[in-house]
């Protein structure tokens, strides 16, 4: 049998995102925060191509990104509602770090391979934030999917897009356990 790490797995088993909205301050300084953003990048990533970057946003920056999400949710024709869920993630939020994929042309490496290795370091990254004790969560939404959000407000090159923004920082409550897949409903095991 090989060598457990019950306290990864323990982890694993059990961790949960922190909804973005009970985040609050204090924050990771980047003492904090890069050893968190080193373990997010090891990551699976074929061919070491590195088919993506992180840009890690504080305060001010998520304000400066609020309006702009708020003009784009009106462009796009969104309701108040829906224009006022999109910004508040910018509004509210104290610290975030946008994982943008920035696929590189591979003749061996398929670009699809390349977006989950961006997403592999979207969960990588919640997950290095949970277990160093701070309250993460994955996000997009649809300003984050929108090109000219995200090369006016980001400074994306129109190659890229964002594979998610992990927001990080002190959770002011513990979430409720939610239901959780069905091992026998999802698995399937085929033998020769």
């Amino acid at each position: 049998m090989p060598d457990r790490n019950q306290a990864a797995l323990g982890f694993l088993l059990s961790r949960r995102s922190r909804p973005q909205k009970t985040l609050i301050d204090p924050v990771p300084d980047r003492a904090a925060l890069e050893p968190i953003l080193t373990a997010a990048l090891r990551t699976p990533d074929h061919g070491k191509l590195e088919p993506w970057r992180l840009m890690v946003l504080d305060r001010a920056a998520l304000a400066q990104l609020a309006p702009l999400a708020r003009d784009c949710g009106a462009r796009l024709g969104k309701d108040q509602a829906d224009i006022d869920k999109g910004a508040m993630q910018y509004e509210t939020s104290g610290l975030a770090v946008v994982v943008v994929e920035s696929p590189v042309i591979s003749e061996k490496i398929p670009a699809i391979e390349q977006t989950y290795s961006a997403g592999a370091v979207c969960l990588a990254l919640l997950n290095a934030a949970l277990a160093a004790g701070w309250g993460a969560n994955w996000l997009s939404g649809w300003a984050s999917h929108d090109r000219e959000f995200v090369e006016q407000g980001l400074g994306l090159a129109p190659h890229e897009r964002v594979a998610g923004l992990i927001h990080i920082g002190t959770e002011k409550s513990a979430p409720p356990e939610r239901p959780r897949p069905d091992l026998e409903a999802k698995v399937t095991w085929h033998s020769a």
